[in-house]
């Protein structure tokens, strides 16, 4: 059994919670608990001798209210130094802090329905509710108040803060938009069958250093059952889980032994106590969610506004401006994506030429190319399993190419991660790069990049090819620009990149053929 197995059975890990304001009061953590700081949302950045911390933070079903907004600006800016991320599951993220700040931070969260309760840990993580949710036209249901059920019921429930690692939900109430099932522990998506609405179950995704995309359970499930059967799932993990190795104690390795079929016995027979119904898929959608971007229309007559962030960092003044605009053009709520974006919602029409023009005196601004479909990990700059620098690095690289390649007709997904974690899902892009370090000729370590290629959680669901050779980062705009020329220059019109890349093979986007000094890659 492994230490923090140990640990979580001397401790009930939720009750660290009851620890955090007498070691704000000592101003320091007992080294033999501060794993369990997890379970509050709350863990060392790097260099962990320095005693600084990183919290993550919940935004349930992905809303939240412009006060709300102001209260996390405000956050970043007393404790923080004013740096504030949007993750990719849909949360906040501050730095910086020490652990005398954490109690007043709870604090202030909790009067605007914020909170840190298993953001982290080997728990029930935040529950990813569509952030298109009770907003698009092509929606099946508002999976909102289920999300909201989902995380009152299991997120935070004692009776699952000791899983044998994370675990994480997704819901969607538009399918074809939307495909971050496919990396999840349980996908809900809901669509239609012989008139009835109804949600396909996915489950055992999850990406880390050996990727799983999930498997369908074959089941249609009322939306009335989701929570159960979610909280079924859930406790045959829990019990059924394996214990012994970290590194494969996730679900997936769980499903990818039994089969989905013996899980849906499992979870049928010992959790449920009943035969769930037979069901198709749902629809698939093409580009995974990465197309949700600028401007959309609602059913009501009114508008969602999707607004990029650049890698997922925004500071508070923004934050607050973006508040304000919240409240002055929509009604006063903002929205978090699972793409390190932000979204306004309910924005009349006569209004939205104005809204965009203020986001883009924020550099905040609607975009339809790469700054809206690229996402980064924390990288060195914070995290301890990092080997390479992420957000700055990437966008850089953003600032230069957008302009450049403003005229792609379809999305490209470019993710990256400072390690093989797959924080940012590598996998699944056109594009994936993972972080590592090799020893250059003086005997150094020089930061370089594995490419992963056409990797999708869209209509192809599959992870990418891992290519032969590295791309060093001093080249990664470089090599960058030039799959994405080559792209342009030979691409059908509406051909994705995964469909490229499969029509011309994986040699031809090898580093070592795109960085050649040959202008063309290959002939056409």
């Amino acid at each position: 059994m492994s230490d923090i197995e140990t640990l979580k059975k001397e401790l009930p890990p939720f009750q660290i919670f009851d620890l955090i304001p007498q070691y704000a009061a000592a101003g320091q953590i007992d080294p033999k608990k501060i794993d369990l700081l997890k379970w509050a949302g709350v863990y060392p950045q790097r260099p962990a001798e320095d005693g600084f911390l990183m919290m993550r933070v919940k935004v349930p079903t992905a809303e939240l209210g412009s006060e709300a907004l102001r209260v996390v600006a405000g956050i970043a800016e007393d404790f923080g130094r004013g740096l504030l991320d949007v993750t990719d599951r849909q949360a906040f993220q501050f730095h910086w802090l020490r652990i005398g700040d954490i109690p007043e931070i709870l604090d202030r969260l909790e009067p605007v329905g914020l909170h840190t309760r298993g953001s982290c840990g080997d728990t029930v993580r935040a529950v990813i509710a569509s952030p298109l949710a009770g907003l698009d036209a092509r929606e099946r249901i508002d999976v909102r108040p289920i999300a909201t059920a989902m995380e009152g019921t299991l997120s935070g429930n004692k009776d699952f803060e000791d899983l044998p690692r994370k675990f994480k939900i997704s819901l969607t109430g538009t399918p074809e938009l939307e495909g971050i099932h496919l990396i999840n522990d349980i996908g809900f998506l809901a669509h239609e069958v012989d008139g009835e609405i109804g949600f396909d179950v996915w489950v055992g995704g999850g990406l880390g250093a050996v990727a799983h995309l999930a498997r369908r359970l074959g089941v249609f499930i009322r939306p009335d059952e989701v929570v159960e059967v979610g909280r079924a799932i859930a406790g045959a993990y829990r019990d059924h889980g394996y214990r012994v190795n970290r590194k494969k104690s996730r679900l997936k390795y769980l499903i990818k032994d039994l089969g989905p079929e013996k899980f849906r016995e499992l979870v049928e027979t010992a959790y449920l106590g009943r035969k769930l119904r037979d069901g198709p898929p749902a629809p698939v959608a093409r580009f995974g969610g990465s197309d949700v971007l600028g401007v959309n229309p609602q059913h009501d007559g009114l508008n969602y506004v999707v607004l990029t962030t650049t890698v997922g960092r925004i500071d508070p003044a923004k934050a607050r401006a973006l508040a304000d605009l919240a409240e002055r053009y929509g009604k006063g709520v903002v929205r978090t994506t699972a793409f390190q974006n932000m979204m306004i919602p309910h924005v009349r029409t006569e209004d939205v030429d104005a809204l965009v023009a203020e986001l883009q005196l924020l550099d905040l601004a609607p975009r339809a190319t790469l700054r809206g479909t690229t996402i980064a990990c924390t990288g060195t700059q914070f995290c301890r399993l990092a080997q390479t620098e992420t957000k700055a690095r990437v966008a850089g690289m953003i600032d230069e190419l957008e302009p450049l390649h403003s005229d792609l007709d379809v999305p490209f997904v470019i993710n990256l991660t400072g390690c093989s974690n797959a924080c940012t899902r590598y996998q699944v892009a056109d594009l994936g790069f993972m972080g590592a370090l090799r020893q250059n000729k003086e005997g150094g370590e020089e930061e370089v990049y594995n490419v992963h290629l056409a990797g999708s959680i869209g209509q192809a669901q599959r992870t990418g090819s891992k290519l032969r050779g590295i791309v060093p980062a001093s080249r990664l705009t470089e090599y960058t620009d030039r799959v994405l020329s080559d792209f342009k220059a030979h691409k059908a019109a509406g051909e994705s990149f995964v469909e490229y890349a499969d029509r011309m093979g994986n040699e031809r986007f090898l580093p070592d053929a795109v960085l050649s000094k040959e202008p063309e890659l290959v002939p056409a």
